[in-house]
């Protein structure tokens, strides 16, 4: 199984960037989709997920208004429009697959990670 992340880069506060990540090696609409991001001598913290099948979402306090995912079954891949960025969204942002179509807020329950994609925002 691999994932694929891509979409980062460095903006200045209250701009948008949409984060992108495609699935290879399971079928992809079974399973719930997650980002999580962690920032340097931080913990790594849940951002967002969504049910396999798109219906249901879920964002951590700090993003809600602001992030949105999403999902295309058709096409493999879960997105995360990211909207208003602030300095402190500033991490490695990564795309985690679920053991599960179920929503989920904690890291053990995703079996799968991508690589990191870099989101750096400037004040």
């Amino acid at each position: 199984v691999q994932l694929q992340a891509s979409g980062g880069g460095l903006v200045q506060a209250g701009d948008s960037l949409n984060l992108s990540c495609q699935v290879s090696g399971r079928t992809f609409s079974s399973y719930a989709m997650g980002w999580f991001r962690q920032a340097p001598g931080k913990e790594r913290e849940f951002v967002s997920s969504i049910s396999s099948v798109g219906i249901r979402t879920n964002y951590a306090d700090s993003v809600k208004g602001r992030f949105t995912i999403s999902r295309d079954n058709a096409k493999n891949t879960v997105y995360l429009q990211m909207n208003s960025l602030k300095p402190e969204d500033t991490a490695v942002y990564y795309c985690v697959s679920g053991r599960s179509g179920f929503l989920q807020t904690s890291s053990r329950a995703y079996d799968y990670w991508g690589q990191g994609t870099q989101v750096t925002v400037s004040s």
